[in-house]
């Protein structure tokens, strides 16, 4: 893949991104299984990092300090992409950081705002992204799907690509 191709991959997954609100980050959890819990995306340019506010005590912190790789699934809000990205997370006490992504409706996790002892920055420093796109929807996908297992000819139900960052 040249410069051009990954670049053109990461403005794609930038936009969808950008229009996300929500994802799935998975962790390992202590007895060795994946645990995944959904959490509100922070609205920053991606760069290959992503943000989010978590308790300082809670699972997520305790999961991230002993077993740092995460995975993260977005569902766009169009229901036509998804998005799988994975790479190490740390937690990150950075109050100016945190200020600048913080909004008022976080309070209803966070009653006591930045002021909250325990809020700390989980910060996962994105290793791959790989994306499936189907522009068409999810009836057309479906009976493409269908039409490609009763034929002996493929039928593409959208564009899956995967780079390294």
């Amino acid at each position: 893949m040249n410069a051009l191709e990954r670049e053109e991959i990461l403005t794609k997954v930038r936009g969808w991104l950008k229009d996300a609100h929500i994802c799935m980050l998975a962790t390992k959890e202590p007895d060795g299984n994946l645990r995944s819990r959904p959490m509100a995306m922070q609205d920053v340019e991606f760069d290959g990092d992503l943000w989010f506010f978590t308790d300082a005590r809670g699972h997520i912190a305790r999961a991230v300090r002993d077993h740092p790789m995460v995975s993260i699934s977005v569902q766009t809000d169009n229901n036509s992409t998804f998005i799988a990205l994975s790479g190490y997370a740390r937690l990150v006490k950075d109050e100016v950081k945190a200020t600048e992504l913080w909004r008022p409706s976080y309070e209803v996790f966070f009653p006591a705002g930045l002021a909250d002892p325990d809020l700390i920055l989980l910060r996962v420093n994105t290793e791959t992204v790989e994306y499936w796109d189907s522009p068409s929807g999810l009836v057309s996908n479906l009976l493409n799907l269908v039409k490609g297992l009763t034929s002996d000819t493929p039928t593409p139900v959208g564009e899956n690509r995967r780079i390294t960052l």
